[in-house]
């Protein structure tokens, strides 16, 4: 079993930084691949960005190219999501996922966190 929390959400303006982390439970951590997802109001989960357990291997959605950067702290059990020059789009609940391959699918991940809320004013 993998339990996932989230943190690191809050209220920003257009432009500015979020940086959001997720700390696993679990001893497969350092072996799994981790993503990261967002769903918006009546909107569908949406891929955001994906990375192998070494960290060697990254992908992102087109829509965060340049502005979002995933990484992970094996040591620490935790991944990580540098939000920058964030737009009113990128309002969404933002979860992180624990998988066994690289996928943008979300059936793909086998556990999920509860979600934290990014919301970004005009």
């Amino acid at each position: 079993q993998v339990q996932l929390v989230e943190s690191g959400g809050g209220l920003v303006q257009a432009g500015g930084s979020l940086r959001l982390s997720c700390v696993a439970s679990g001893r497969t951590f350092s072996r799994a691949v981790m993503g990261w997802f967002r769903q918006a109001p009546g909107k569908e989960r949406e891929f955001v960005a994906t990375i192998s357990w070494s960290g060697s291997m990254t992908s992102y959605a087109d829509f965060v190219k340049g502005r979002f950067t995933i990484s992970r702290d094996n040591a620490k059990n935790t991944v990580y999501l540098q939000m920058n020059s964030l737009k009113p789009e990128d309002t969404a609940v933002y979860y992180c996922a624990h998988g066994p391959i690289i996928s943008v699918v979300p059936s793909r991940y086998d556990y999920w966190g509860q979600g934290t809320q990014v919301t970004v004013s005009s």
